[in-house]
């Protein structure tokens, strides 16, 4: 009898979601599930979320760990708002995933997991493989757990690793439910696992054998395809924020002409940044794993009082400890990017859960009056500008810029086209190598706080350059000579002058854009890593007739100067953040225009649907 040719079913866009224990490798299976995807041409956004303990109980609700993916052939901005696809890997995943999947969605379960011992860690009474709870969804099963066994036996791996390269197996049936070639995947294992030959092999295997189960089963006989998308011509790689903000680092010290020095103690979410610059020695980055938080900023910041690019990187509980060495980069007025990749708290909280809490810390969270550059960024691929753009007010105005992440933008993926270096943009540092004034004698002198009359900024002279000496510390200084000055006018006027600077850097920063019609009714103002559900949801409500405009923003101190006109020319102003609503607290109190706050703080981001919701809601 001849094989019956598969169903195709064609989407122009799906979401899929991998669930599973955190050690059933979901981040894993999702990553390579996506790179395929990126290679082969789809659009694409990511949302990765595991469980904050390291090791959660096996089998249990706390301990699922779950990635989701979007692709589609069209231009997308979100993950998706809930998974057309669900692959649970045991009932925990099930249980805790079930709710988000669209009724009639697609659920592939590996059945072996589901025995009395993980029905009851899940809180299961009854198997929903056979009560019938699953009613309404297109349920596929495969017994995993045995077919890798049969999978690996021939590979030398034995015990418990057998069992390891079951999200392999998930992986090549996925692969073949969506045409996707197990190739390159089959090259990264083998390139990942040199070492360990016996867990490639295995990985493989598996791999192949779940491919094979597709093929061959009739369940199975039917294959999802969505299209490559219309991008923009070019050479482009998938990449995360964490990466694309240590490129946009490296990039930044390159356009400065200055060597990068990265200073950081690991914490969540925010390690990975350490790990990526580290690789990159041959740019001449150093990097340095200090044994504390303020160890970390401290050796930053007399980095950058050496004349080095000085970067540290950590998440809010890391911001409130290196909150004195901060207070002393600003004081001596030297250059130094703090990247805060945010996380739910306070104090632990759920550290690898996202959220924008820290907002109103950046702004304030230093004894004194102590203002600070704030930008903060919007998707992976804005990271990397983003990153750039604090280097260079950093060195240009002489002051501690605070770049602002957060989990979701650090750990989701998208495509990106590569720049061109050519058209990156350049900010050469003129470092001081001569004096600036002269003496009542007429002799050559150096005041380290004559000040640039365009921008307020101190010159920089490097320790050890001849005739350029000069004295540096947290206590307050006298104008010009930067000498210890306790009379109280100075240290009023030192005060105003250093406010002064930071506001006048608003005649730096871009006139804010709006998107949406010139007529709009509403409109929707965020900032941070809301950019893709807002501007989903605006532009769905646009399409459903409703008058929405959208302003995102990169500038968070100082604002940009258009702002406020731009918030006079709306009735209604919608702010949805991801915390209780400090970006509100903010508008209300500079312009004092009454907004509508929308905040969520459950450690996950937005959907657009959710946005969507209360865009109708006050329309009405």
């Amino acid at each position: 009898m001849a094989e019956t040719a598969p169903t195709i079913d064609r989407r122009d866009r799906i979401v899929l979601r991998f669930a599973g224990d955190s050690g059933d490798g979901m981040q894993l299976a999702g990553t390579r599930f996506t790179a395929a995807s990126a290679l082969f041409g789809n659009d694409l956004a990511t949302l990765p979320n595991f469980p904050a303990e390291i090791r959660a109980p096996q089998g249990t609700l706390p301990g699922v760990s779950s990635f989701q993916v979007q692709i589609a052939d069209t231009d997308i901005l979100t993950p998706g708002d809930a998974p057309d696809v669900l692959v649970a890997m045991n009932p925990a995943a099930l249980k805790s995933n079930l709710p988000d999947l669209r009724k009639g969605g697609l659920l592939l379960v590996n059945s072996d997991a589901f025995e009395d011992r993980n029905l009851t860690k899940a809180g299961y009474e009854t198997n929903p493989l056979e009560n019938g709870d699953l009613e309404g969804y297109h349920v596929l099963s495969a017994p995993m757990e045995e077919l890798t066994k049969l999978a690996v036996a021939d590979t030398g791996v034995t015990g418990r690793g057998v069992l390891r390269s079951k999200n392999f197996f998930a992986l090549g049936l996925v692969s073949w439910m969506f045409n996707r070639s197990t190739e390159t995947v089959e090259e990264w294992v083998t390139d990942k696992f040199a070492k360990n030959p016996e867990v490639a092999a295995a990985n493989v295997a598996a791999l192949k054998a779940g491919y094979n189960f597709g093929v061959t089963t009739e369940e199975f006989h039917f294959t999802i395809e969505v299209d490559k998308a219309a991008l923009t011509p070019g050479t482009y790689t998938n990449i995360t924020g964490n990466q694309a903000v240590a490129w946009g680092l490296l990039a930044g010290s390159r356009a400065a002409e200055l060597p990068l020095f990265y200073g950081s103690y690991p914490i969540t979410p925010a390690s990975s940044v350490l790990e990526e610059l580290a690789k990159h020695k041959n740019f001449g980055v150093r990097t340095f794993q200090a044994e504390d938080e303020i160890a970390a900023v401290g050796v930053a910041l007399g980095a950058s009082f050496a004349g080095h690019l000085g970067v540290t990187g950590t998440s809010g509980p890391g911001v409130a400890l290196k909150s004195e060495t901060i207070s002393l980069a600003l004081i001596t007025e030297l250059p130094l990017v703090i990247l805060n990749v945010q996380r739910a708290g306070p104090s632990t909280g759920l550290p690898t859960k996202t959220e924008q809490a820290d907002l109103l810390m950046s702004l304030y969270g230093r004894h004194g009056e102590a203002p600070l550059p704030v930008l903060a960024c919007a998707t992976p691929s804005d990271a990397f500008e983003t990153a750039m753009e604090a280097c260079r007010l950093a060195t240009k105005y002489m002051t501690p810029v605070i770049l602002l992440s957060d989990g979701y933008v650090a750990n989701s993926s998208e495509p990106w086209r590569l720049p061109d270096v050519a058209d990156l943009p350049t900010f050469p540092v003129a470092q001081t190598t001569a004096h600036n004034a002269v003496d009542d004698d007429g002799e050559a002198i150096f005041y380290p706080y004559q000040r640039d009359a365009d921008t307020l900024a101190r010159p920089w002279a490097v320790p050890g350059t001849p005739g350029l000496e000069h004295r540096l510390g947290g206590l307050e200084k006298s104008n010009l000579t930067g000498n210890v000055e306790y009379d109280p006018t100075n240290h009023e006027n030192m005060t105003i002058m250093r406010e002064q600077k930071i506001a006048g850097i608003a005649k730096d920063v871009p006139r804010q854009q709006v998107h949406g019609p010139d007529d709009a009714d509403i409109l929707v103002l965020a900032w941070g890593s809301t950019f893709g559900a807002v501007r989903e949801a605006v532009n769905r409500s646009n399409r459903a007739g409703l008058k929405v405009a959208h302003a995102h923003l990169r500038y968070i101190h100082p604002l940009p100067a258009n702002l406020g006109e731009i918030l006079d020319s709306y009735d209604t102003v919608l702010v949805p953040e991801l915390n209780r609503g400090q970006l509100s607290t903010l508008i209300r109190s500079t312009y004092l225009k009454d907004v509508i706050a929308h905040p969520k703080i459950q450690g996950l981001p937005f959907m657009a649907s959710e946005i969507e919701a209360k865009i109708k809601e006050i329309s009405e």
